[in-house]
């Protein structure tokens, strides 16, 4: 099994570059292996669904790309509980796990703090990513100009009184989250709300979701930096265990 994962890594190694396949001889000189071995290890591969052939070449199946999607968004949903658990710890503020869809984020899981007065939940509610921290922070790796192709249809409506006023405005905001690393929202969404997300990557190193520590002005403003330290810490961990074996990972350090 060992050998075979080593092969699938290789592979995925030396099509990389946007090549759409690589010979048995390719792959013995890149892993310096025989090349009666692999190619018999390709063929056993392929019979099981995790390796297409074409003529003399080989590449991975979609079907792994799938199952990793899949494996993906499951993590999200339970280590992402685990995070949102260690978050409202570290801050006693509701903390939210959001996604990117569309020109919207939607929120996939959520925890609140013991006394909290939040009515109802936010699991499944789409919501503007141009005047969301949880937006500015799913959009944070991405350049100008696919921004621009996400929001090419927004409309940007206020929905509180520093809501960006349109693509310039939001792209501006945007390159001050670039640089932090996290998003910081002063009443973009709601007058008197203030909230902060970090971005969380998946094993391609691309941003998949992003957790958020929301809350009043008045009380998150003050602790910012409590806050966006929480939000950091765990994403980082979350992306060790979107990239690591179940059970691998542990909770991050508290600062």
């Amino acid at each position: 099994m060992g050998r075979g994962l080593d092969i699938l890594e290789a592979l995925a190694q030396t099509t990389a570059g946007g090549l759409l396949g690589t010979s048995p001889a390719g792959l013995s000189k890149h892993m310096g292996r025989d090349r009666s071995q692999i190619s018999r290890s390709l063929a056993v591969m392929a019979e099981e669904g995790y390796v297409l052939r074409a003529s003399r070449n080989a590449s991975l199946n979609w079907r792994l790309y799938a199952d990793a999607q899949e494996l993906t968004a499951h993590r999200l949903r339970t280590d992402g509980q685990t995070a949102l658990e260690g978050m409202v710890e570290d801050t006693g503020e509701s903390c939210y796990l959001g996604v990117l869809i569309g020109d919207t984020t939607v929120t996939i899981a959520e925890r609140v703090p013991p006394g909290s007065n939040q009515v109802g939940s936010w699991i499944g509610r789409p919501y503007p990513a141009y005047c969301s921290d949880c937006g500015q922070a799913l959009l944070s790796d991405a350049d100008d100009a696919e921004v621009a192709a996400v929001l090419a249809r927004t409309d940007f409506a206020p929905h509180g009184p520093n809501t960006p006023a349109d693509l310039d405005d939001f792209l501006r905001r945007l390159e001050g989250t670039r640089r932090r690393g996290y998003s910081i929202v002063d009443e973009e969404a709601e007058p008197g709300l203030y909230s902060v997300a970090a971005p969380v990557r998946d094993f391609r190193g691309e941003v998949v979701s992003a957790l958020q520590v929301v809350g009043p002005k008045a009380r998150i403003a003050p602790m910012l930096e409590t806050c966006a330290g929480a939000a950091l810490r765990w994403a980082r961990w979350l992306e060790g265990c979107l990239q690591a074996p179940p059970g691998a990972a542990s909770g991050p350090a508290r600062a």
